[in-house]
């Protein structure tokens, strides 16, 4: 496995972090967690080199730090890394920063974390870091010896990025960047924040929610042309992990195939040429014209009041859009068929009723109740 070092970290970390963000789960409940596919999931990313494991406090509504306890506890503590985050949106006080940071070394059975972060702190979230002084906390932890690494994650604007770096000292960061997003949401910018002030970067959404590895047929092809046994998801690997300055790709995988592709993407790791890099710059381009939402399926808008299930409505109308750019007479089907077996009525954009709470909580800016609006508008023809 490629391994990445820097200053300042005493260990190297492998190039391929597993995010356990979209564990496999045995219904659609995300508490559902499939411990025996996930158990063999992560052993296999241990046989393979892989030592950074990321968690969070609400993935998997609370389940996901809990496996990693269980699962991680079997292997000695000092073969990986560990890194769980603060939420705060779901602070109400100060006191509960204690509880949560105790429930969490609790939940997944350790003394100390290796990388600790501030979670998402961009627009409102921010306000909440400082009346509540989440980073004064979380240094205290550290000086403590509870975390090793402090850093922070953030989805937000190049110049609240640059405000955050500025306002505290960080051992690490962790930003969205992919090669759609490169461009379309300053990650390049952004990337540079950290790179020039020697700060690791490490990347989450190299695969933008899963989207980069299903593409609109005409970019599929393009990849195929250029590398007929690469998979979709390995370009957009490299892409990410090509940069210099990152320390580790996330990669939130669900299934044992995925593991093993992300695993010979890593392990026999080829940098990007300058050629593939303008092929990736071509398919970027019509990715950005097949007009799909840039919803990752992170979930953080649920749960929505009215029962509409926002990414899986999304996710849906997105391979609409996929389709609709080949076969607009097949769109059709896809859109008013499969949309109606795969919701139920309360689960779908008709049952929005535009409330807004779900607005606040998308990382990704997306306006929810104006795009359910122009679904339904779509599906009323």
């Amino acid at each position: 496995m490629e391994t990445r070092s820097f200053k300042g970290i005493d260990k190297a970390v492998s190039l391929l972090g597993f995010g356990l963000m979209r564990l496999p789960t045995r219904s659609s409940d995300k508490k559902d967690i499939d411990l025996e596919t996930g158990r063999r999931m992560v052993d296999m990313a241990i046989a393979a080199g892989v030592n950074y494991f990321d968690t969070a406090w609400v993935y998997h509504e609370g389940a996901s730090e809990s496996f990693a306890g269980e699962v991680l506890s079997g292997f000695p503590r000092d073969s990986y890394h560990l890194a769980t985050k603060m939420p705060p949106w779901v602070l109400s006080s100060k006191e509960d920063l204690e509880r949560i940071f105790t429930e969490q070394l609790r939940k997944c059975r350790v003394e100390h974390f290796d990388f600790y972060l501030l979670h998402n702190i961009g627009g409102k979230t921010y306000n909440t870091v400082l009346e509540y002084n989440v980073y004064e906390f979380l240094r205290k932890k550290k000086e403590a010896g509870y975390i090793r690494y402090l850093g922070f994650s953030v989805h937000d604007t190049t110049a609240h990025v640059a405000r955050i770096v500025n306002e505290w000292e960080w051992d690490f960061g962790q930003l969205q960047v992919n090669y759609v997003d490169w461009e379309d949401i300053d990650a390049k910018g952004q990337y540079t924040l950290l790179a020039e002030r020697g700060i690791p970067v490490v990347v989450m959404e190299p695969l933008r929610g899963g989207a980069l590895a299903d593409l609109p047929e005409a970019a599929a092809n393009m990849l195929k042309r250029a590398d007929a046994e690469a998979s979709q998801a390995s370009w957009a690997l490299r892409y990410a992990a090509s940069l210099p300055g990152v320390l580790t790709v996330l990669s939130g995988m669900s299934t044992l195939g995925q593991m093993e592709d992300n695993l010979r993407t890593m392990t026999r790791f080829r940098p990007l040429s300058e050629t593939e890099r303008a092929l990736l710059a071509e398919v970027a381009t019509i990715y950005r014209s097949s007009g799909t939402i840039p919803c990752t399926g992170c979930r953080y808008c649920m749960d929505c009041p009215t029962g509409v299930d926002i990414p899986r409505v999304f996710s849906l109308y997105n391979h609409y859009r996929k389709v609709h750019s080949s076969n607009p007479d097949l769109a059709e089907i896809v859109l008013s068929n499969t949309y109606y077996r795969a919701l139920n009525k309360r689960e779908r954009a008709e049952s929005c009723i535009a409330c807004g709470k779900c607005v606040p909580l998308c990382p990704q800016g997306i306006d929810i109740p104006k795009t359910m609006k122009e679904i339904v508008d779509l599906k009323n023809g």
